[in-house]
């Protein structure tokens, strides 16, 4: 049974699991129990430190699929299977003991959780650095065995600084919460605090040039484009959901004043048509720049070109913004179905909150068209 499959049978617990996590609490770790057993932990991650490594295109199916029981639940998921995947690729073999140690295939897989950007910094101490600093957003946190964070590098003998992102066991972080929000309620995106905390040299890697010691071709992508692909996987699942329930609504609800259920509205039939579209879309440019990037990296033995790199990332800012629009006009078709609490509304709430993320911006956009404008190219 491929992994979209086995996500798939999960469907019902993962989403009770997920109904039922308190507004700014962590969803149940039973959930992660649950996707850890039925094989679909580490899925990018690689083989030789107990990842399963799919192709790219099955992983986002995957993670669409898990995004689809529960936003929340599907996101810590691509987050901590992404994170894996990058400090089990880019570590040298030391540092891959130390974070691996005790693994035994993919359900065995520790969680990690953390902030890569740079908001930390890191002085020269014994084998590595200290690091202090302030971060965010570390999806998961709760759940987690290691953080991650990103830092820059203060080097005392004048050397230049660097962009440097490491791993540490998570009861080392300073929680502070403050997770309350709109959607992705569930994620326990926590603030944290990192003070002092050691992290040897061996479980750092450079944010921009990182050395794939092990994995295959989809590593070459780099930090951001493959963190691209699982964004967009999730905006494709929570969206998928948004119109499931929606269709489910049509066929049983007949608005105040009309004859029929929605199902037999000619205006809600165009509208829902249109959703279908635009939803299956975003998936399909998904998929084929999620193939086509890991195609690339295997033939170029390495990094993907500009071009490439950039069709992959605006894809996942398309997917994003397309399933926030679809979340809109499907709220509002929905009438007060969608008004109380329940899937609909967990949806709506979710990929609001989704497009708010860096891999949802503007950036992505800019860099492509700024590729696109200077080669002169068209991109089929």
């Amino acid at each position: 049974m491929r992994s979209t499959e086995r996500a798939a049978t999960l469907h019902e617990e993962l989403d009770s699991i997920g109904a039922a996590a308190a507004p700014g609490e962590p969803f149940a770790r039973a959930a992660l129990d649950l996707i850890a057993s039925a094989g679909l932990v580490g899925l990018v991650v690689p083989e030789e430190v107990g990842g399963s490594d799919l192709p790219l295109v099955e992983v986002v199916e995957t993670w669409s699929e898990l995004s689809r029981a529960d936003g929340s639940i599907g996101w810590c998921a691509f987050a901590s299977d992404s994170a894996l995947a990058y400090f089990g690729a880019y570590l040298p073999e030391e540092g891959v003991a130390e974070v691996f140690r005790g693994v035994d295939g993919p359900g065995t897989l520790p969680v990690m959780a953390g902030q890569f950007a740079p908001n930390g910094t890191g002085t020269p101490s014994g084998r590595g650095w200290s690091v202090d600093g302030d971060f965010r957003f570390g999806s998961g946190m709760l759940h987690a065995d290691w953080a991650g964070a990103g830092f820059f590098t203060a080097p005392t003998d004048g050397s230049d600084a660097a962009y440097l992102m490491g791993c540490f066991p998570a009861d080392l972080i300073e929680p502070r919460g403050n997770w309350d929000v709109l959607g992705l309620r569930s994620t326990c995106s926590i603030d944290y605090g990192v003070h002092g905390v050691e992290i040897p040299a061996v479980r750092t890697f450079d944010f921009f040039a990182p050395t794939v010691h092990r994995g295959s071709a989809k590593h070459h992508l780099g930090v951001i484009p493959l963190t691209a692909a699982g964004h967009a996987a999730w905006a494709i699942g929570v969206s998928r959901r948004m119109l499931d329930e929606l269709a489910a609504v049509a066929t049983a609800t007949t608005r105040m004043g009309a004859s029929a259920p929605l199902a037999e509205s000619e205006h809600f039939c165009i509208e829902f048509a249109r959703l279908e579209s635009r939803q299956r879309a975003a998936r399909a440019w998904a998929l084929e720049s999620a193939g086509r990037a890991e195609e690339e990296c295997a033939a170029l033995g390495g990094p993907p070109t500009a071009l490439t790199a950039d069709l992959l990332r605006q894809a996942c800012v398309h997917a994003n913004r397309e399933a926030v629009e679809i979340a809109r006009v499907a709220y509002g078709l929905a009438g007060t179905a969608a008004l109380r609490d329940g899937a609909l509304q967990r949806c709506f709430r979710d990929l609001h909150a989704g497009a708010q993320h860096y891999f949802a911006s503007d950036l992505p956009s800019v860099d492509l068209s700024r590729t696109l404008l200077t080669a002169g190219v068209h991109h089929g």
